[in-house]
């Protein structure tokens, strides 16, 4: 079975975007090795979504709704994410967006903090 897998990065500022290499690159990287390293389970890179210069406070980011968009429509499995906060700052934002996942059959994997939202209730 594949599992497709998005990556949502997002940065609050521009400062430092600038740079050759920068945080956003850096979590998408991070978030690709993650991925590449389940590829036995069937995880595949699909696609990453990615809002510069954006609070994690609103709901208002493109790239996430388009994620979520992608998500309805069966292209996403897995939504990979550098740390929680980079999803959302919004304690209630963030519930509702793991009801909406839940809807949809998808999972949310944090890769530097022990949380891990498997649909179905599985953990690992």
């Amino acid at each position: 079975m594949t599992i497709r897998c998005a990556i949502y990065t997002r940065k609050s500022t521009e400062h430092g975007l600038e740079q050759e290499f920068n945080s956003l690159q850096n979590q998408e990287e991070s978030c690709k090795a993650y991925i590449a390293s389940q590829s036995f389970n069937g995880w595949q890179y699909y696609k990453t979504y990615s809002d510069a210069a954006i609070s994690g406070g609103t709901m208002e980011r493109p790239a996430l709704k388009q994620m979520l968009d992608d998500m309805a429509h069966g292209l996403v499995n897995t939504v990979v994410v550098y740390k929680v906060d980079r999803l959302s700052r919004s304690i209630l934002d963030f519930h509702n967006m793991m009801k909406y996942f839940e809807k949809y059959n998808a999972n949310f994997v944090s890769i530097t903090q022990s949380f891990d939202y498997i649909y179905g209730g599985e953990k690992f």
